[in-house]
């Protein structure tokens, strides 16, 4: 199974909250690792299971133990994102809802959501992911009221949330923050709400910009589809490559595909097995040499050569050093850091 990872936007957005909420943004990216000149790849997503350190160094720097839910007061409305297009491109609100969740991975692989209709009200499940962060989840439920407020000039209105986690913020943090009550400890997080308002028709409604919304967001989906076949092929690699084989036809055997369609799947992605093995040869040798002490016989094996001269060979095209030279150098740039 690939990774679970969310989009860019989630990132920036909680980075411009901490700096609306005057809190020192850079500082809680550099102790949760995350590099400031990531949020300037719209093409990155980062790691899901990264939430954790994030938030917990975010509440470090704030001193704030309700940190999620305050950022979530902060957050800029979610725009310019082919979500928010299909949405307003929708002729009502419930259309655009489900349009929405139909492409949910374009913003995270965990905030899925699903709509449960109980007589003359509704609530969406699965928002979150199971399990989610406690800030993670607050911030979101902000964000999404906030944004369902956007789409439906002010017509919506929660009645109710609630969260798995069971320690939290005061009640009356969260009913002035969302405006309508939360529930600690409950079996999923839920966001309820009125019925009618899924009929509520969107006065900016354009079909004909709907159906190129729907194919933006298609491509994307795509897009992201191809990523997971590279992430699963470098997986199939790092597995198999102690034992020799890592051709194509092994790793597309292993996969559960023909070797034609990996092949083509894979240049879809702008990119080909042997360039995809290459470089995770690449990156693991240099990792080996620069944090370990193993022998470079040792290192030769382990990204998969079976002869010394054709890994020495490998890693002079991929840096131009020898791996000799490499360590060496590495060393030196530790002594004098």
């Amino acid at each position: 199974m690939a990774e679970r990872t969310d989009a860019h936007i989630m990132l920036r957005l909680i980075y411009q909250a901490m700096i609306n909420a005057g809190i020192p943004a850079e500082a809680v990216l550099a102790r949760a690792g995350v590099a400031l000149q990531s949020l300037d790849d719209p093409s990155l997503r980062t790691p899901n299971a990264a939430q954790s350190m994030f938030w917990h160094a975010a509440e470090e720097v704030s001193r704030d133990p309700h940190i999620g839910l305050h950022l979530g007061e902060h957050l800029p409305l979610y725009r310019g994102q082919v979500l928010e297009y299909l949405f307003t491109s929708s002729p009502t609100f419930g259309e655009g809802l489900k349009r929405a969740m139909a492409f949910h991975r374009l913003l995270s692989d965990v905030v899925a959501g699903s709509l449960i209709i109980e007589d003359d009200r509704c609530y969406l499940v699965g928002l979150a992911g199971p399990q989610a962060n406690r800030h993670f989840a607050e911030a979101m439920g902000a964000g999404m009221i906030q944004f369902f407020r956007f789409v439906t000039d002010n017509h919506f209105q929660p009645l109710a949330v609630h969260f798995e986690h069971s320690e939290g913020a005061p009640k009356e943090e969260y009913a002035r923050i969302y405006g309508c009550p939360a529930t600690l400890g409950c079996g999923e997080y839920r966001l309820y709400f009125n019925r009618e308002i899924l009929d509520y028709r969107i006065w900016q409604a354009e079909p004909r910009l709907l159906r190129l919304h729907e194919q933006l967001a298609n491509e994307q989906l795509a897009e992201l589809q191809r990523h997971d076949l590279v992430v699963e092929v470098k997986r199939a690699i790092g597995e198999m490559l102690e034992s020799g084989d890592t051709s194509l036809e092994s790793v597309a055997r292993r996969l559960g595909m023909p070797p034609r369609r990996l092949r083509s799947q894979l240049a879809d992605a702008n990119t080909s097995f042997n360039q995809i093995l290459a470089d995770y040869r690449s990156r693991l040798a240099r990792r080996l040499l620069a944090r370990t002490d193993e022998p470079i016989e040792q290192i030769v094996y382990l990204t998969g050569f079976s002869e010394p001269s054709t890994f020495y060979r490998a890693f002079k095209r991929w840096t131009s050093e020898t791996p000799v030279e490499y360590r060496k150098r590495k060393r030196e740039q530790l002594r004098s850091a």
